[in-house]
């Protein structure tokens, strides 16, 4: 939309695609930053034990009659997408999906289930992470959905040496670490180098 952005990050590789595709990102200056994972959560008082999630995990006996899974809506938050492709995967999608809070995005389910408004939520690891409301009780298998990464790149016309020096900061050791105290799973190295323009 013209914002004066330098860098461009990603929850979602669409939005990036798009870019790329109006050649609005500085060629060979996209990464993917970052990796992030699919969980189960309970309120931090909820008597559910760890559990491994896969295709003969039977999700609704953990909840009640009347009870609700939180998620981002599967229609257009990408947590939600990503819970919907999982479900699907794992051969739950048609049972669980009349039983969904919708929410409007990943962090109001989240607040959902830290109200105790759900018993059950699907959010991402590194939202799960910052709560201390909230305890993960599994973890949906890598396989059962697309990688959830982060793209980083360059705004075209916008490759300023500061900016650079900053979105190789971000793809190095430093920022990794800082990345990974949250939750994330750095994906890039310091091999990275973005050209200039």
């Amino acid at each position: 939309a013209g914002a004066p952005a330098d860098i461009f990050i990603s929850a979602n590789g669409r939005w990036m695609d798009w870019l790329e595709g109006q050649d609005l990102i500085t060629p060979n200056s996209r990464y993917d930053l970052l990796a992030n994972r699919l969980v189960l959560i309970a309120p931090t008082n909820s008597t559910l034990a760890p559990l491994d999630i896969n295709a003969t995990t039977d999700l609704i006996s953990l909840v009640g009659p009347d009870d609700r899974i939180a998620v981002g809506d599967p229609d257009h938050v990408p947590a939600g997408i990503y819970a919907k492709q999982a479900l699907t995967s794992l051969g739950k999608w048609e049972t669980i999906n009349p039983r969904l809070a919708r929410a409007d995005n990943v962090r109001a389910a989240l607040v959902l289930v830290e109200r105790g408004e759900a018993p059950l939520g699907i959010v991402y690891q590194t939202d799960a992470r910052i709560s201390d409301k909230v305890k993960i009780i599994g973890t949906f298998p890598e396989n059962s959905h697309p990688a959830i990464t982060y793209p980083i790149a360059s705004i075209t016309g916008h490759a300023k040496a500061r900016a650079i020096k900053f979105l190789l900061w971000l793809l190095g050791d430093d920022g990794g670490r800082i990345f990974t105290d949250y939750g994330f799973e750095p994906l890039a190295t310091m091999q990275a180098t973005v050209p200039e323009q």
